[in-house]
């Protein structure tokens, strides 16, 4: 049976990545995102639609579009997240830490609860969730982002214990520096932060893993299509670092 799967904040980066793997691998593939343009250029074949992940009102809209096109779907990857304010925890706005949290961690909680009942109802399915090593270290200046994905690993950890009698498995895969325009963002306003050169924290995160490199979102990719595999079929509840393994996780140059 071809798999069925959707993808949050698809059309781009990581997202994007999973998007054309999981379709090279046969499967149907459907993505939400907010941006319009990476929408329009998404490749041919792959669905497309503009969704608020934050918005309950439109998720429930997707996955009922997604049920009645697909039928059910067996996997869905809760991809979608900002990476919020990059400031001094004195500094983070209210209004910016609740809007890094409601796309990061109530997207989560939205795509798990709207993917739910189609997968009880098939008594299987798969749900992948990004968080990240900020999720497992912790982050300095960047407490709203750090919290969200913490907080998606608990989520995926409680989905799994209460969902696998129903034949659903859910995993959360931990991303370490991805390579891309957001991390160049990212990188850009910490060094502002810190007072230190791009350059020379680029080399300190690099330098901060095992293997020296930072990490493709197709590494990302990867670990997606092996958790949604029948080779994973008893992996659940885990949180899968793919970081080239983070050993100093705030590296001060």
């Amino acid at each position: 049976m071809t798999r069925r799967v959707l993808i949050t904040a698809g059309a781009s980066g990581i997202g994007l990545a999973m998007a054309r793997s999981f379709a090279a691998s046969g499967a149907r593939v459907w993505v939400s995102d907010v941006d319009a343009g990476a929408l329009a250029a998404l490749p041919a074949g792959i669905n497309g639609s503009r969704v608020d992940v934050a918005d309950e009102g439109a998720m429930a809209a997707l996955f009922g579009a997604v049920k009645a096109e697909w039928g059910g779907l067996d996997v869905i990857c809760a991809n979608a997240g900002i990476k919020g304010p990059t400031a001094a925890i004195e500094d983070v706005a209210l209004a910016d830490w609740r809007a890094c949290l409601a796309v990061g961690l109530d997207g989560a909680f939205l795509a798990a609860k709207y993917a739910t009942p189609m997968m009880k109802q098939a008594g299987s399915g798969v749900m992948l969730f990004t968080s990240s090593t900020a999720g497992i270290y912790g982050f300095p200046f960047r407490a709203p982002y750090a919290a969200a994905k913490w907080a998606v690993i608990g989520l995926m950890k409680t989905v799994a214990m209460e969902l696998g009698p129903y034949g659903i498995r859910a995993n959360a895969i931990v991303p370490g520096n991805v390579d891309g325009p957001r991390m160049d963002a990212v990188l850009a306003a910490e060094a502002r932060t810190k007072g230190m050169s791009v350059a020379a924290l680029r080399e300190g995160y690099e330098q901060g893993t095992a293997l020296r490199s930072f990490v493709a979102a197709q590494d990302v990719a990867d670990m997606a299509l092996f958790l949604a595999s029948p080779a994973a079929r008893m992996v659940s509840g885990q949180a899968l670092a793919v970081d080239a393994f983070t050993i100093n996780p705030d590296p001060q140059v």
